[in-house]
């Protein structure tokens, strides 16, 4: 039995052995940690800069009760925690000289963070990216469809694939170069895609699809180039990759949307993704 507190680890497989059935007995706020895990027991640590990633959990009376996760290069990732929770964490790692970049999970508990950080380190929190987690509730496609079908991404259109992945990335304000050289280094190479063709065979639209973990499928991303917007198709790709995950075996599904967009929010309301929670972002100067 682990002694009370957290406990960290650059093992991929330890930490999933000991949190695993943590994480999937509430697999939609714990979406990240496990996307991150699969993505590291899938690649290894190299693509992610070469480093060993940082794995967390918090033990209580025998039992797992908090997660973090932390790549090379990247934030801290958080499960849903309490402020006590958050303190405690925050001055373990202060204490093992840990720097961080930045902090992401849910809007309480990233905010818990920021505030325990800064009077463990100093490090001033500045509130940088606001999501809002959204559930698939019952799949509406939109009706009518536009003009054209789905079609999934295959090796020779990967040249279109990595220009629309920029131009996500951009849109979002992402630090990342993605070309052919750097591709299998993003987040961007673990999923399945699929593009929204005009009946001439144009894709005009593309969505992404992370691998099912713990029966939960993960949209993302969703990018439609600004000459084609307003025509319904992200609508439609979304749609699609919805329901081939659905097809495929996955019990839930999710995707995360910009807190400020309206009119993003009420596509995806009206296609049956109902918002669970709001996700905040914080850099540490």
């Amino acid at each position: 039995m682990r002694a009370d507190g957290w406990h960290l680890t650059d093992d991929v497989d330890e930490f999933l052995a000991a949190a695993g059935e943590f994480l999937r007995a509430r697999p939609v706020p714990h979406v990240m940690a496990l996307t991150w895990a699969a993505r590291l027991q899938a690649r290894g640590t190299g693509p992610y800069g070469g480093g060993r990633p940082l794995l967390g959990l918090l033990s209580r009376a025998g039992s797992v009760r908090g997660a973090c996760h932390r790549l090379p290069g990247r934030g801290l990732g958080l499960t849903p925690l309490t402020a006590a929770q958050t303190d405690s964490l925050a001055a373990h790692l202060a204490a093992l000289g840990h720097a961080l970049p930045s902090v992401g999970g849910d809007r309480d508990t990233t905010a818990a963070f920021a505030t325990a950080w800064q009077r463990h380190t100093g490090a001033t929190p500045t509130p940088a990216v606001r999501l809002r987690l959204r559930r698939l509730d019952t799949l509406t496609p939109p009706r009518p469809a536009p003009a054209g079908r789905a079609a999934a991404a295959g090796e020779g259109e990967r040249e279109q694939l990595i220009d629309f992945c920029r131009g996500f990335a951009a849109d979002v304000g992402e630090d990342v170069t993605i070309d052919a050289a750097t591709w299998a280094t993003t987040r961007y190479a673990d999923k399945d895609y699929t593009f929204w063709q005009t009946p001439d065979g144009t894709p005009v639209s593309m969505a992404g699809l992370n691998p099912t973990v713990a029966g939960l499928a993960m949209v993302d991303p969703v990018y439609t180039p600004s000459a084609h917007r307003g025509h319904g198709y992200a609508s439609a790709v979304t749609a699609a990759v919805t329901r081939a995950a659905l097809d495929a075996g996955a019990t839930e599904a999710v995707l995360f949307t910009n807190a400020a967009n309206p009119t993003s929010n009420a596509l995806y309301q009206r296609l049956g993704y109902e918002p669970v929670a709001d996700w905040t972002t914080y850099t540490f100067a």
